[in-house]
């Protein structure tokens, strides 16, 4: 089993290149040249764009084929007081060229919405608004001239009293959505509501590939096994494929989210670095019929933590480095 690893949004080794520099939205109310605030806004997402095409050549450099954007790129976009704004258009060269060069590099990107995106809700205003901030994502994700291989992970959500009806409201407001963001989606286990098996039927159902966290597995569960479950999970992926691939395989390789613990009394929060020990033993669970994996390290080192890691995998008998950023076990 071939395993690429990748990490979240921020580098904790490249210094000044956040992804996600923001203005308050009273620190825009202040401005009362509107025009001028706007295009004050529109600087700062082309800083973080530019911002997160330095990340991507850092990644590059350490053979990290796998990233995540941060959701943050332009600060208050969505927000109701500028709803008739769209600076997409203005950013389009930053986005072509992060795009671009994401795919030439044969990197696999994704984006994650914040957890207010939530497709299970019984409220008709906050679905509008998760609708919206899909359809912001899509847009941001064509903007780069990406394929579908570049997904949207999103939870299933609330259960809102009603675990089963909030399941079946996900599904039909699922069904509602554009072809193409039903496309971009994939469902991930939560560590509160929706466990991996709840997970997996659902998107059985909607047919959407599932992102196991195997950290939120172990905080909720009902006494499944990762591993048992993971036959089916690793079919969910069967559709996804990756457009334009000129050379190799083009079906996308499953994805999981790993981090570990912060403590024994805060077990659902994510510490700095990831233990290899709990991970290498799901990953010998599955490495007999899984040919290829993606891992997202959500560890709060970022970047740091995937370093670690490798590191650690090193160390493994029946471990193979093949890059910086990979292995073969």
């Amino acid at each position: 089993m071939i395993i690429r690893l990748g990490y979240v949004a921020m580098s904790t080794v490249v210094k000044n290149a956040s992804p996600s520099k923001t203005m308050t939205l009273t620190s825009f109310s202040k401005l009362l040249d509107r025009e001028a605030a706007i295009r004050k806004l529109e600087r700062l997402g082309a800083e973080n764009l530019h911002n997160t095409l330095r990340l991507l050549r850092h990644n590059r450099a350490h053979d990290i084929m796998v990233f995540r954007f941060s959701s943050r790129l332009i600060p208050l976009i969505g927000h109701e007081t500028l709803a008739e704004w769209d600076p997409i258009p203005t950013l389009s060269a930053e986005f072509k060229e992060l795009g671009s060069y994401a795919k030439k590099a044969g990197m696999r990107v994704s984006f994650h919405p914040d957890h207010f995106t939530v497709l299970s809700t019984p409220k008709a205003d906050v679905l509008q608004k998760s609708v919206e901030d899909l359809e912001r994502h899509a847009a941001m994700l064509n903007a780069m001239g990406l394929g579908m291989e570049a997904m949207c992970n999103i939870h299933v959500g609330g259960s809102y009293g009603d675990k089963e009806k909030a399941a079946k409201r996900f599904i039909a407001n699922f069904s509602t959505l554009r072809p193409e963001i039903q496309k971009r989606i994939t469902l991930e286990n939560d560590d509160k509501t929706f466990n991996a098996r709840e997970t997996l039927e659902i998107a059985e159902k909607v047919g959407a590939p599932m992102v196991l966290d195997i950290h939120h597995h172990a905080v909720n569960n009902e006494g499944e096994d990762a591993v048992d479950l993971w036959p089916r999970i690793q079919l969910t992926w069967a559709g996804a494929e990756i457009e334009h691939q000129e050379a190799g395989s083009n079906a996308l390789p499953p994805k999981i989210h790993v981090s570990s613990p912060k403590s024994e009394k805060d077990p659902r929060s994510h510490a700095d670095y990831v233990e290899v020990g709990p991970l290498l033993a799901f990953l010998r669970g599955i490495a007999p019929i899984t040919p290829r994996l993606d891992i997202m390290i959500e560890a709060k080192m970022k970047d740091e933590a995937l370093f670690r890691l490798m590191e650690d995998f090193k160390q493994q008998e029946g471990v193979a480095v093949v890059d910086q950023a990979s292995i073969e076990l």
